[in-house]
């Protein structure tokens, strides 16, 4: 990471073939694992044919909403000031906050247990548009802490 300027921020992806989302892509490459990313792409498309099944009107904007509910607003970074680390809260820029929503949701819906994963992340997306769910109670866990060391803020560099 560069001390001198800021560092170049990467053209952006593709949208997904299906719902020509970028969303979807970023989901689907945080789904991915050891490059499969077709089968990253069944298992996402077939979470959204679940989500749509289950009676909502579009799945694309079941995701927004589930992704806008687990997006933390602030999040604590370690600070070392003098011989003591601090817990320093932090505001969290928009595309940080997608991807860590993207990557909790992915997390928490491999921690589920049984059933397919395709099942898993269906049953996660709609748990977090409904504002609960492992992933929001993450957020709300990073906000807590975040608040609970607001006396730190003075530390923010």
């Amino acid at each position: 990471m560069s001390r001198r300027a800021r560092a170049i921020k990467r053209p952006k992806i593709r949208p997904d073939a299906n719902y020509q989302s970028i969303v979807i892509a970023k989901l689907i490459n945080k789904v991915m694992r050891n490059g499969k990313k077709s089968k990253a792409e069944s298992i996402v498309f077939g979470a959204l044919d679940i989500i749509g099944q289950q009676g909502s009107k579009s799945p694309l904007t079941d995701i927004e909403l589930a992704i806008r509910n687990a997006t933390p607003q602030l999040k604590v970074r370690s600070r070392r000031v003098g011989g003591a680390t601090y817990q320093v809260p932090v505001e969290v820029t928009s595309d940080t906050g997608q991807s860590l929503a993207l990557r909790w949701l992915v997390d928490s819906a491999r921690a589920r247990t049984g059933k397919s994963m395709a099942e898993k992340l269906a049953a996660e997306l709609s748990d977090a548009s409904k504002g609960q769910g492992a992933t929001v109670k993450k957020r709300d866990d990073t906000h807590r802490m975040a608040e609970a060391n607001r006396a730190f803020a003075h530390y923010r560099w």
